[in-house]
């Protein structure tokens, strides 16, 4: 019966984030519905409707500042909520870490780079007052999914955006992205417009910004994920490697795009794999 429950729940969550159902929803985050996990609720981060953010905070032990996680979600720099990712925040919360998950504009509203730079203003804020909630400030790590990877890797490895955030991307001690969209160039009418013209490509590439010293990171892709190819993965660890930068990745055999993220709940069968790894890899760092 619970072998059914999770193979159902998980087939829920893909229709959620695929935008078909309200009950994957649900279900994925029911286990933050009856959590004692103290949370606040949309916090200002900025001066935008999209600028607001969620914090997930874990029973606190006596006299010890706890890891922070920033996580991006994404939705092709078009849609997705904060709302939506309440088991992120509970998920990661379980384990021990503050854990923020973070609203930015999108398109059509706004263009590249306006929603990396909603990342970083996102990022310095959480820099600057995550002591408050009992997050430890000097071990913020960052992760997201697909175009929320893409965020946080640039906020990683292109410093021009914590810089004008008046912050620097030391602060973020590890970058774990699931899924993310490192290097390519548009192809859809919408992707041009977004992030062109064309001689703009290179600003929204990960790849163009590295140089060996930026935070470690782990990127993490399902084989059968046909959204984004795996070659974004390859190129962008490639780059770091020959640029000596830290950099580890993983491949999961049979999952896929959304797969990744959806590992993340409660009721997915293969969880562990995936939140495991993220886990060991921060913990390393």
């Amino acid at each position: 019966m619970k072998k059914h429950l999770m193979a159902f729940g998980s087939l829920l969550l893909v229709g959620l984030l695929e935008g078909c159902t309200q009950a994957g929803l649900q279900l994925a985050n029911l286990p933050a519905r009856l959590s004692d996990t103290q949370t606040f609720k949309a916090i200002a981060y900025g001066g935008g409707d999209a600028h607001k953010l969620d914090i997930y905070v874990p029973e606190l032990e006596a006299d010890r500042a706890l890891p922070v996680l920033l996580f991006f979600y994404g939705g092709r720099w078009t849609d997705g909520s904060r709302q939506m990712y309440p088991f992120i925040g509970e998920t990661f919360a379980s384990k021990g870490y503050v854990t923020v998950i973070a609203d930015y504009s999108k398109y059509p509203k706004v263009r590249f780079p306006a929603f990396v730079e909603d990342g970083a203003a996102a990022l310095a804020w959480v820099y600057r007052h995550i002591e408050d909630y009992g997050g430890d400030r000097q071990r913020i790590y960052l992760s997201g999914h697909s175009s929320g990877a893409h965020i946080g890797a640039l906020l990683a490895a292109d410093e021009r955006y914590t810089r004008a955030a008046g912050i620097d991307n030391g602060v973020i001690r590890a970058f774990a992205g699931l899924a993310g969209p490192y290097d390519f160039e548009p192809d859809a009418a919408d992707l041009k417009d977004m992030f062109g013209p064309p001689e703009n490509y290179p600003q929204m590439q990960v790849t163009t910004f590295i140089d060996g010293d930026e935070p470690p990171m782990l990127l993490l892709w399902g084989d059968s994920d046909t959204t984004v190819w795996r070659r974004n993965l390859d190129l962008l660890a490639q780059q770091i490697r020959e640029r000596g930068g830290r950099v580890e990745t993983q491949i999961y055999p049979g999952m896929d795009h959304v797969g990744i993220v959806a590992s993340l709940t409660w009721f997915y069968q293969n969880r562990r794999s995936v939140l495991e790894d993220m886990l060991a890899f921060f913990n390393r760092h």
